[in-house]
This record gives C-alpha cells, structure tokens and sequence, in this order.
C-alpha cells in the first residue's frame, strides 16, 4: 500500500502590541499548537518579521505532513 501525505501549513505570530517581537514566547506557543496537532511530520519551520509603528513582529510559518488514510 503506498502511503500518502498532504502538506499543510499554518503561520503564527504574538498578538499585536507589548511584547510583539517576544521569540522566546513566540516559539512556546508554536511549539504548543504543534503539540496539538498531534501525530504530523514537521517538515520546515520559517521565521518571518515585520516591522511596524510598534517594532519589530515576528511570525513563524510552520509546513508540516498529515498521513491521510485510504
């Protein structure tokens, strides 16, 4: 039986505001919806930033792999 997979994605950031560009509580929450996820392949992880009037707001885009069952 071949297996086969699906990549998805999702990309999270802090909310807006104090505390923005916080990486270290940006990757625990990423780190948690993992998590959530459950049984996934994580396949790359890219960090992104954007400057606005508040500094700088990094996001984190995650691309991972679902088994999709026949």
């Amino acid at each position: 039986m071949v297996e086969r997979f699906r990549i998805s994605h999702f990309s999270q950031s802090n909310p807006a505001g104090t505390g923005q560009e916080d990486i270290p509580q940006l990757l625990r929450a990423v780190a948690a919806s993992i998590e959530e996820l459950g049984d996934i392949s994580v396949s790359d992880l890219v960090m992104h930033s954007e400057i606005t009037a508040d500094g700088e707001w990094p996001s984190i885009t995650v691309y991972y792999d679902e088994k999709i069952a026949d």
